[in-house]
């Protein structure tokens, strides 16, 4: 064979308008009109002759004699001792034909003059090599006016010629079911390699990569039948084939590896609005879904070391299409046994972090059914899925709502009296020359207010399906948390002042120092946590087991969607306060045994109890949460109660105090409750 310079790959290309006949002709049923490769010429018939339709190394290659117009490209090798054999009309002359090649659906059509044949596409044709002799003595005729379409779109024309060969570019060579054996083979030995104490984000990185590699094999690789299946170890593929319609339907598969885990199978159900999607962006001869059976989650997995039902994770795609907001969700069903009562489901996909060479997993997009001894993922794109084991306190649908009632009007009781509180703060604090204290307040009663207005609206903003705003929303009430806490600390050392210190120095500026600190510390932390990666904030899933059926449901609020980044930033600030507070309130407590005066007790006990809340000491009841059982749900409503009234109680507290003072009998016990309160010489 000689080859013809410049005949390179197969590439889309758009034909010429004058072409279009002829090329509607040359696809037939196919549906496609942008043919990847396209070679045509004229042919003198001078005798009776065929197509001869045959295996090939090249990727097609054209050889035209006397008796047979020769065509050749890869088969599948369960064909290659075969060859097909089609009969060119009886009428002699000169004929114009053209071949076309369809990459989509890898099928090859030769237009003869008015003749269409489809390569191939009759298996009756097939010929086993040795029942007919192919031996007969042939002569070269060389074919005219031949034109090809090259890679860059160019009509090019060759010179005459009997033969003609293109040879293959990697990206179009024939993939064969033994070269995604061996691809199988090669990533199966990767993952069964014994793995390191915690695998690190390069060796993760290089098996997803390896299994990119074998995503583009499976999009390439011949296939016998509509639907066919590889591997049998650690990766399992099924590859189906979808002929486009004109009425989509949705298609349903079952695993058919035999399960002996914590995953007894899965179900899959993929809506026919998936492949209507496809059809309105382009016109394609078929469609390809791949689905991928991994049991094994050491390429997947994260900072927080999650933990995955049954160490299994399933891949669904589309070939050539990033599938996105389907109108009707991908529906994922696992099958398991039933899972302890303290541990929830939550169905989740794999986001790759370009940025950090590693990735998370998310939940945004997907909702998750769960029942006794099955998970429903209902989703509204196509990735890597996978069922998160997400431990949670035993919290009934029926205990969730009290505490929701609880804390919604306590949250609004709150605000509204903080609100109060503020507006007699301002105007009493004119009227005093100490007003530190009383700033102090204002301050942590407007954290307070803010805390409790953003958690009321936090899972409305989690429902409102905009991914921006609730983004912003969980940020928004980190903000208020962290400006509640910081706030804390400052009456903690404000209390310090006025007790612990003999000597009050003054400082400039002071309470513009204090608002910096107060306000600026968490405005830094939420920008520095949104700036690392932007996905720390949005929609999370606080699981809600229902006693009924054992099913549970998730409570969404816009929040914080790291667990690692909540307990290192928030708890552990909050043990910093809880800690520093608590000395100061002991520092108090000494205090006033130190004093000990008679008939006092009631004014020092309610100055302790204002002080409790003003310092955030009743917030440590958040520590028994981690326990179990009737204990840790009495520490959640004890929590609950308190917190969401925090408003409120600092305001019971502090008309309390102004009315006990302005009902002091003389000068000495009135100034000994002042120097007691941390609003030292302002009440009373």
């Amino acid at each position: 064979m000689r080859d013809c310079g410049g005949a390179g790959s197969a590439v889309t290309l758009k034909a010429k308008p004058k072409q279009k006949a002829a090329r509607d002709e040359g696809m037939g049923a196919s549906g496609h009109k942008e043919e990847d490769f396209h070679f045509c010429g004229d042919r003198n018939q001078t005798q009776s002759s065929s197509v001869i339709y045959e295996h090939g190394p090249a990727t097609i290659s054209i050889e035209n004699t006397a008796q047979a117009l020769t065509i050749r490209r890869p088969f599948l090798p369960n064909r290659r001792n075969s060859y097909y054999k089609y009969s060119l009309p009886p009428t002699l002359g000169r004929y114009r034909f053209c071949v076309y090649w369809f990459q989509a659906n890898r099928t090859l059509r030769l237009v003869y003059g008015k003749q269409s044949i489809l390569l191939g596409g009759d298996p009756s044709s097939s010929i086993t090599k040795g029942q007919e002799s192919q031996k007969t003595e042939r002569t070269s005729m060389v074919i005219f006016n031949v034109s090809y379409i090259s890679k860059d779109g160019k009509n090019t024309s060759l010179d005459a010629r009997a033969e003609y060969f293109f040879p293959a570019s990697p990206e179009s060579m024939p993939v064969w079911e033994q070269d995604v054996e061996e691809q199988l083979s090669a990533l199966d030995s990767l993952i069964a390699q014994p793995p390191a104490p915690a695998p690190g984000a390069t060796e993760q990185q290089t098996l997803r990569r390896k299994l990119g590699e074998l995503e583009k094999t499976l999009a390439k690789v011949e296939l016998e039948g509509q639907n066919q299946t590889f591997g049998k170890a650690t990766v399992h593929v099924t590859v189906l084939r979808v002929q486009p319609t004109q009425d989509p339907q949705h298609l349903a598969f079952a695993s058919q590896r035999e399960e002996g885990g914590e995953v007894h199978g899965f179900t899959v159900d993929l809506p026919s609005s998936l492949f209507m999607v496809v059809k309105d962006r382009e016109e394609v001869a078929e469609h390809r879904v791949l689905l991928m059976d991994i049991n094994n989650q050491t390429m997947f997995q994260d900072e927080n070391s999650s933990h995955v039902l049954g160490d299994k994770v399933v891949s669904i795609s589309l070939v050539d299409t990033v599938v996105a907001n389907l109108s009707d969700p991908v529906v994922l069903t696992f099958f398991h046994d039933q899972l302890p009562r303290n541990v929830t489901p939550l169905c989740v996909f794999w986001q790759e972090d370009i940025t950090a060479s590693s990735g998370s997993w998310d939940s945004y997009g997907c909702t998750t059914v769960t029942g006794s001894s099955q998970t429903e993922c209902r989703c509204n794109h196509l990735t890597y899925f996978a069922v998160l084991m997400v431990s949670s306190p035993e919290i009934t649908h029926v205990h969730r709502h009290y505490l929701s009632i609880i804390t919604y009007i306590g949250c609004l009781i709150s605000a509204l009296a903080s609100i109060c509180t503020i507006v007699f703060l301002y105007f009493r604090s004119k009227q005093r020359d100490q007003i530190t204290s009383m700033h102090i307040h204002m301050n942590l009663l407007g954290a307070i207010f803010l805390l409790d207005m953003t958690f009321l609206i936090s899972e409305h903003l989690a429902s409102s399906g905009s991914e921006a705003v609730c983004r912003a929303g969980g940020l928004f009430l980190h903000f208020s948390l962290l400006s509640c806490l910081t706030w804390m600390g400052i009456e903690g050392y404000n209390l310090y002042r006025l007790v612990i210190e003999v000597f009050n120095a003054y400082h400039d500026h002071f309470l513009l120092k204090l608002c910096l600190v107060g306000w600026g510390f968490p405005f830094l932390c939420v920008m520095l946590i949104f700036l690392a990666n932007w996905t720390n904030y949005g929609p999370f899933s606080v699981p809600v087991y229902e006693s009924i059926g054992g099913k549970s449901t998730n409570a969404t609020i816009c929040w914080i969607t790291s667990p690692l980044i909540h307990n290192i930033v928030n708890l552990g600030f909050f043990s910093l306060v809880f800690l520093f507070n608590s000395v100061m309130l002991g520092a108090m407590v000494r205090e006033i045994l130190r004093q000990n005066k008679k008939g006092h007790r009631l004014k020092h006990v309610l100055a302790l109890l204002g002080l409790s809340i003003l310092l955030g000491i009743p917030w440590a009841l958040i520590f028994f949460s981690f326990t179990s059982g009737v204990f840790c749900l009495v520490s959640l409503y004890i929590f609950t109660i308190i917190n969401s009234l925090q408003g409120f109680l600092i305001f019971l507290w502090y008309w309390t105090m102004v009315l006990q003072a302005r009902k002091s009998p003389d000068s000495q016990c009135s100034s000994d409750s002042v120097k007691l309160q941390p609003n030292s010489s302002h009440i009373g």
